[in-house]
């Protein structure tokens, strides 16, 4: 009885730094050649911009979906969108405001297999210090450098981005398509 609680207790032991490696895969962080893009118009000409940069950090199992998290941090400044006209208003204090602001934050820790390889983030988006629920949706796709491609949309009043005399939805829509294309690896 001892020697099989023993052979027992070593098994275990010499199977947990396994288990515990196989906890570490689902830990991702941010490869080169990820993207963060947003499109908008304004008086019905249709622009595209990027941030200034983001970092992800991503846990993630498609078949343990309680645990996972997602957390994006992204830079406003040198954010462009083609046009130094746009650009110095769109970083100035009625839109982005990154002198005061110079940072949004995206947190999600609740996930929804929406089915295939295709899932949903509930999650929080604090940008220019305003924090309101805003949901992703991704498609995943597994590997040894996995891609999170996703999509969500943003209503820029409720962040106060454009507000006064940009408030008006004919000129600027107040939904914003935010989608990203995120190369991931291993985390260290």
């Amino acid at each position: 009885m001892f020697r099989k609680l023993l052979l027992s207790s070593l098994t275990a032991l010499a199977l947990s730094p396994a288990l515990a490696s196989s906890a570490l895969a689902a830990d991702y962080v941010q490869a080169p050649g990820s993207t963060l893009v947003f499109a908008s118009s304004y008086d019905g000409e249709v622009f595209t911009g990027r941030f200034g940069s983001f970092d992800t950090k991503l846990s993630f199992d498609p078949a343990k979906l309680e645990g996972s998290r997602l957390d994006v941090t992204i830079g406003i400044p040198g954010t462009k969108s083609g046009n130094g006209e746009r650009d110095g208003t769109l970083l100035g204090s009625d839109f982005f405001d990154a002198g005061k602001f110079a940072q949004a934050r995206y947190v999600a820790t609740r996930f929804r297999a929406l089915g295939g390889d295709q899932y949903a983030a509930d999650g929080e988006l604090t940008l220019r210090g305003v924090t309101k629920p805003v949901t992703l949706t991704f498609t995943w796709t597994a590997g040894a450098q996995p891609v999170l491609k996703g999509k969500a949309t943003v209503k820029r009043l409720d962040f106060g981005v454009g507000g006064g005399d940009w408030a008006d939805t004919k000129t600027i829509p107040n939904e914003t398509a935010v989608s990203t294309r995120v190369v991931l690896k291993p985390a260290p």
